[in-house]
């Protein structure tokens, strides 16, 4: 933790729509075919409690979801499976958003259960109510974020954004991320994502547009980027299946291009910050096309857009997260992140992957951004 004095708290509010839980548990549990569930069976599989169709909701503070179960027992003879038993009914589970004393996982253990047939009538056999109870509702409550496992992966993808000199630093932010809430509310769950930070003062000393050299290593680095999100943005096409999608997303990196060679140069269109105009008149249009894409993709696509759809100030919430480093949205901050950004690159050229083309590098970056990231 840090220990210093005049360490400030910050908050980041997230919000993961039911449609992503449900893709997250789909991905987790539900991996069997036409969305099953073998939570139970015996050794000669004669005997299983299957769930399928999950559907989820909230109510009352709490995620509701409804499984159809299938539950049969039997036994082996001959080779064969002779059923003694057969159910099938609902399953319909109560879960709290709840986080470990230690404020570090975020889970939803069960409150409330109960089974019944497709009638309506509540299930009375002993013997299955006790296998729901067993197998069924502990892994339908294994869903859970655990930011200890993620610190790491959350730290390696920052330090490319920050100075060399902050890296001790950010390690010791990224040991005080905390889950300080989380609510369930009608459409998703609500999570808010603390951490702290001594708050460095924005330099005072002008950044200078960059010099026709660093403008041309700006080029060059800006180029491996472009590859990336335009190959991105295709990919988020196919993923939705929407050329409305990718048409737009195309529009706003165009736009990102002209809005960001202008503050690298110095230029203020109109008297306005260009930076600024960019992001807050692009996330009018961009926040819901990243909230239906977050609920059209699996977990793992998914999860990489989460962190921006609670965003309703997106401005206010870069700024809060850059703030402990000394970075701004403006054109000012930009001319210092593409330095932070040029020197960087210049100190990795003697790394691993030092080899590899631009394509390959843009390649293995958008590999990489695929894994699962809080």
């Amino acid at each position: 933790m840090i220990q210093n004095s005049w360490a400030e708290s910050f908050n980041l509010p997230l919000y993961a729509d039911y449609s992503l839980i449900k893709n997250a548990l789909v991905t987790q549990l539900f991996t069997g075919s036409g969305t099953t569930a073998n939570v139970w069976k015996d050794r000669q599989n004669c005997s299983f409690l299957q769930l399928s169709d999950p559907k989820l909701d909230g109510q009352n503070g709490q995620v509701h979801l409804i499984n159809n179960v299938h539950v049969r027992f039997g036994t082996g003879m001959n080779g064969q499976c002779l059923p003694l038993f057969e159910w099938s009914g609902l399953l319909e589970t109560w879960q709290q958003p709840t986080i470990n004393p230690q404020q570090t996982v975020l889970s939803l253990p069960v409150t409330q259960a109960r089974a019944y047939d497709q009638s309506g009538i509540p299930l009375n056999v002993d013997k299955l109510q006790d296998l729901l109870r067993r197998y069924a509702e502990p892994q339908l409550a294994s869903l859970k974020v655990d930011l200890n496992k993620s610190r790491g992966d959350i730290e390696r993808k920052l330090a490319d954004y920050l100075p060399k000199e902050n890296e001790a630093e950010l390690h010791q932010v990224i040991s005080t991320l905390k889950f300080t809430g989380a609510t369930a509310k009608e459409e998703g769950i609500s999570v808010n994502l603390g951490f702290e930070a001594p708050v460095k003062p924005l330099s005072s000393t002008p950044a200078a547009p960059l010099t026709a050299a660093e403008q041309q290593q700006w080029q060059e680095a800006w180029k491996a980027w472009d590859e990336f999100l335009s190959k991105a943005i295709q990919q988020a096409s196919f993923d939705s299946n929407s050329e409305q999608l990718r048409d737009s997303l195309t529009e706003i990196l165009l736009e990102s291009r002209s809005a960001f060679q202008a503050a690298i140069k110095g230029q203020q269109p109109g008297g306005k910050d260009p930076v600024r105009v960019f992001f807050t008149d692009t996330w009018e249009r961009l926040a819901p096309e990243l909230h239906n894409l977050a609920k059209q993709l699996p977990e793992i696509q998914g999860l990489r857009y989460m962190t921006f759809i609670a965003a309703t100030d997106v401005i206010y919430q870069f700024e809060s997260l850059g703030r402990p480093f000394g970075l701004e949205i403006s054109s000012e901050g930009l001319r210092k992140l593409a330095r932070i950004l040029i020197k960087g690159q210049q100190e990795r050229a003697a790394m691993p992957h030092a080899s590899e083309t631009p394509r390959a590098q843009t390649n293995r970056q958008f590999d990489q951004s695929k894994e699962l990231q809080f």
